[in-house]
Formats: structure tokens, C-alpha cells, sequence
């Protein structure tokens, strides 16, 4: 009998494996893959809202003459939940994100236009300093002034609130004696009359 877990398989004397035919896969191949969308999305036939980690069972093909620092370039294929509306978008490695392609528009990120914003405005003053020695001299001088006022700012509501936190525990104290002085007045009032 033979093996059932055949470790070792029997190759003929004759067997040459240049004669085996090569599957030719075409570039453009598409796989699916399943996948969650990266960002929040809305769809632009139906309107509706696809949050970031719903899942899908997506389309996945890499973009053909595109590639960033020798990293290819994948395009997905998703569909709409309600109208069944494709929607593609693709892998953004320079950001380490990804770009809405079409069919759905993303939903607004203050977070990463404020990050761009501050990165282009670091970017042109560098570039300004670089330049202008002047320009250097007269940013480190402003930026000194802001601290200063920063830290003025901080000692005076540092001494307001000083100021407007003092506690008079003396006063607490006194308060809270007369209180329970009250209440022994009380009890004995009551237990007087429950004698009577």
C-alpha cells in the first residue's frame, strides 16, 4: 500500500521541466482582497456616508506606470453599500495615505489641513531664512518676543488665580463649628419637648 502523506514524489527519468507550460499573467491582474476603508467617505450618486473601517470585499489592481521611490501604486475598486455605485480610490505612499479617485467624495479633515498649512509656512520661512541672513536675525528676535509675552501672560494668571484662591480656613472652621453648635441646640430642643 502506498503513503497517504507523500513527503518525497516519484519524477521520472525523462522528466525535464523547461517543458512545463508558464501561466503569462497578465500586468493588470485585479484580485480581491478584503479590505476597510481608510477614511470617511460619502457617495456622490446616493449620498450615503461610509465611515472609515467598514469592510469590503474590494478589487485590488496596481497602477500601471506609477511608482513613488520604487513602491508600486494599488487602485481599489469598492461599492457603494446603498446604490452599488463604484467607487475607487488609490494608495498615496509619499503622504502615507490614500487619494479619492472617483465616485465618492471624502469627508472633510481640519486635523491634516491644518498639518499642511503649518508644513507649508515652516517650509517658506526656512526657505526665506535661507536666503536672508537678516531674515534669520529678525525671526529669532520676533520669536523671542512672543515667548516673552507668553510667559508674561503666564505669570499674570498665574497671580490672579493666587489672588482669587484665597482660602480662609479660619473662617471655614468657625463656620463649621456654629453649624454643629446649631444642631446640638437642636437636638436638645427636641429631646425636651419628647420629655414634656
Amino acid at each position: 500500500m502506498s503513503e497517504r502523506k507523500v513527503l518525497n514524489k516519484y519524477y521520472p527519468p525523462d522528466f525535464d521541466p523547461a517543458k512545463i507550460p508558464k501561466l503569462k499573467l497578465p500586468k493588470d491582474r485585479q484580485y480581491v482582497v478584503r479590505l476597510m476603508a481608510p477614511f470617511n467617505m460619502r457617495c456622490k450618486t446616493c449620498g450615503e456616508y461610509i465611515y472609515k473601517g467598514k469592510k469590503f470585499n474590494a478589487r485590488k489592481e496596481t497602477v500601471q506606470n506609477e511608482v513613488y521611490l520604487g513602491l508600486p501604486i494599488f487602485r481599489f475598486y469598492i461599492k457603494c453599500t446603498r446604490c452599488l455605485a463604484e467607487i475607487t480610490f488609490k494608495t498615496d505612499p509619499e503622504n502615507t495615505d490614500y487619494t479619492m479617485e472617483h465616485g465618492a467624495t471624502r469627508n472633510f479633515q481640519a486635523e491634516k489641513l491644518l498639518e499642511e498649512e503649518e508644513k507649508r509656512i515652516q517650509k517658506e520661512r526656512e526657505e526665506e531664512e535661507l536666503n536672508n541672513p537678516m531674515k534669520v536675525l529678525e525671526n529669532r528676535t520676533k520669536d523671542s518676543k512672543l515667548e516673552m509675552e507668553v510667559l508674561e501672560n503666564l505669570q499674570e494668571l498665574k497671580e490672579l488665580n493666587q489672588r482669587q484662591a484665597n482660602v480662609d480656613f479660619e473662617a471655614m472652621l468657625q463656620q463649621y463649628k456654629e453649624y454643629e453648635e446649631e444642631q446640638k441646640r437642636r437636638e436638645q430642643e427636641e429631646d425636651e419637648q419628647e420629655m414634656k
